[in-house]
């Protein structure tokens, strides 16, 4: 049940106050009036022994006391009075069990609030208990929240220097992969030079090999025939044999800027170099 406000509080309050001071308004009417009553009743009780007083100064009373005219008349006028205030006193009780039989149900009616203001109050004490739970709970959660933002960030710190790291190992390895290639490239080129080379120097071979032949070929034909002595080549003076002419031909040929060329080493080698 939720707390009335302080208004709300104040008006029950100023109503409580009304009606336990209300609660006996009608006894205090009553008994003001019965007052009022009495006050005039001896007034009059004694205007009446005033005027017998003077009755019986004036006159001789002849007969009893009974048969006086005054005092019937004043006895008669205090039996009114009497059974007058009888009735007012009966129902001033009356009133009066009223107001008891009021009052016992007022004091019900203030022991039932009593009992719910004491619900009341255990009940927003739970409240109270409930919500500061409810506050340390959240408290808690603003904490572990914190952390975890505090975790998050680092997290996020972490992925950025891995990611710039990964960015920095990318790019060596961009860099690795270009050289490795220019590397590749340049032993493929070497390669394919020495491939040439090579090449050249079979094909050089080759070409001397067949000069070689021919050459001996030439030489067996000369030979098988009768004037072979006054052939060209046999009458030069300073030339020697035609083996020797065609190596020194195969020397001068193979010679490049005083060095022997590839095909010059190759011919110690077999063909397969």
């Amino acid at each position: 049940m939720a707390e009335p406000s302080w208004q709300e509080t104040l008006r029950l309050r100023l109503a409580e106050r009304n009606n336990r001071e209300s609660a006996f308004a009608p006894i205090i009417e009553q008994y003001r009036r019965l007052a009022q009553q009495t006050k005039l009743l001896k007034e009059r009780n004694a205007t009446l022994l005033r005027a017998v007083g003077s009755v019986k100064g004036s006159s001789t009373i002849t007969g009893s006391g009974e048969d006086n005219p005054v005092r019937a008349a004043y006895v008669a006028s205090l039996e009114t009075q009497i059974s007058s205030l009888r009735d007012e006193l009966a129902n001033l009780y009356k009133t009066q069990g009223q107001n008891a039989q009021r009052l016992l149900s007022m004091n019900e009616t203030l022991r039932e609030k009593e009992e719910l203001s004491r619900i009341d109050s255990e009940n927003l004490r739970k409240s109270r208990d409930e919500i500061a739970t409810l506050r340390r709970k959240v408290d808690q959660h603003s904490e572990l929240m914190a952390e975890k933002d505090r975790t998050v960030q680092i997290l996020h710190d972490e992925i950025s220097t891995a990611l710039l790291e990964l960015g920095q190992v990318e790019e060596r390895n961009r860099d690795l992969a270009k050289d490795n290639a220019k590397l590749l490239q340049r032993w493929l080129d070497a390669k394919q030079a020495d491939a040439n080379r090579m090449n050249e120097a079979n094909e050089m071979y080759e070409n001397m090999r067949s000069r070689h032949q021919n050459v001996l070929s030439w030489r067996e034909g000369s030979n098988d025939e009768p004037g072979a002595a006054l052939s060209p080549e046999s009458s030069r003076p300073t030339s020697g044999s035609g083996k020797e002419l065609g190596t020194s031909e195969a020397q001068a040929a193979m010679k490049k800027n005083g060095h022997l060329s590839p095909a010059q080493r190759g011919l110690d080698l077999t063909p397969n170099g």
